[in-house]
């Protein structure tokens, strides 16, 4: 098992930047992928950015060119650097682990991009 506990959110003017980071309560170099989710009110959670332990990444087309993910694997801890935010960017955004058939959720951080 593992704990996911994300931080960096919060309130940032449009064209801004942000970093979030997720924490890992354990090694997360067995963890085959990792990857960043976005929910807004009454709409399904939506992929970000993934990236496997090889360090392939994908990106969700909406932030290709402005976001980039990574991961820090000695110190167990995923990262989602946001440049050129939009309003569009608002969401809760999630952590996600997948190690084996299971998937590990963080609690979620707030991102406001105000215009």
């Amino acid at each position: 098992q593992v704990q996911l506990v994300e931080s960096g959110g919060g309130l940032v003017q449009a064209g801004g930047s942000l970093r979030l980071s997720c924490a890992a309560s354990r090694s997360i170099f067995s963890i085959n992928s990792m990857g960043w989710y976005r929910q807004t009110p009454g709409k399904q959670r939506e992929l970000v950015a993934q990236i496997t332990s090889a360090g392939t990444t994908n990106y969700a087309d909406s932030v290709k060119g402005r976001f980039t993910i990574s991961r820090d694997n000695a110190k167990n801890t995923l990262y989602l650097q946001m440049t050129s935010l939009k309003p569009e960017d608002t969401a809760v955004y999630y952590c996600k682990g997948v190690a084996g058939f299971v998937g590990y959720w963080g609690q979620g951080t707030q991102v406001t991009v105000s215009s």
